[in-house]
């Protein structure tokens, strides 16, 4: 019967410490402001390079229409036709444009398709299961007064992605370019 209440006694003593441990360690606000900043800083510094990352996937769309654009206007004017451009020199004319912005080796694609009015203009995708399938794109710059559609299509790699929003990991950025070859001889 002693030890028994020996051993109440002691388990009232040890819950009675772990209380006022808890009590104590309740009253203390030496490490609110560490905690408090850990469960702040975590989505906004998320939400932060969500932002930075954000602005770089426009300003990439932006370069590549401008330099789609501009390399478009060799076909316009008959410079590629008469200098013997192929895809692979028109592509290097692309990517002199981009200054290092894009993996222009790999990851740039150009679609070149001459027709001869806008009706019959294609708006078909090289798109399957979400990448761009090399054996749809073409390179035909037509001759004076086609319609040429330039296209060129880049897969920008995402790196800061919301757990829950799914958003993948690439953005799949195009760029079109629509002209009317003048007649050059």
């Amino acid at each position: 019967m002693i030890k028994t209440n020996q051993e109440k006694i002691a388990k009232r003593m040890r819950w009675l410490f772990a209380a006022r441990a808890v009590k104590c360690f309740a009253r203390r606000q030496d490490g609110t402001a560490a905690l408090e900043f850990a469960l702040v800083a975590t989505p906004f510094l998320a939400l932060t390079f969500a932002i930075i990352e954000s602005a770089f996937v426009f300003f990439a769309g932006q370069t590549l229409a401008v330099a789609t654009t501009d390399t478009g206007r060799l076909i316009m004017t008959g410079q590629a036709q008469t200098q013997g451009f192929d895809a692979a020199t028109f592509k290097t004319a692309l990517c002199s444009k981009i200054y290092g912005l894009f993996d222009c080796v790999n990851g740039i694609y150009v679609d070149v398709k001459a027709y001869s009015n806008f009706a019959s203009i294609s708006t078909s995708s090289p798109i399957k299961n979400g990448k761009i399938d090399p054996t749809k794109v073409a390179y035909s710059p037509g001759g004076p007064g086609n319609i040429v559609v330039v296209t060129t299509y880049y897969q920008w790699p995402i790196y800061v992605t919301m757990p829950l929003a799914n958003l993948g990991t690439t953005r799949l950025l195009a760029a079109t370019s629509v002209m009317r070859v003048e007649p050059y001889n």
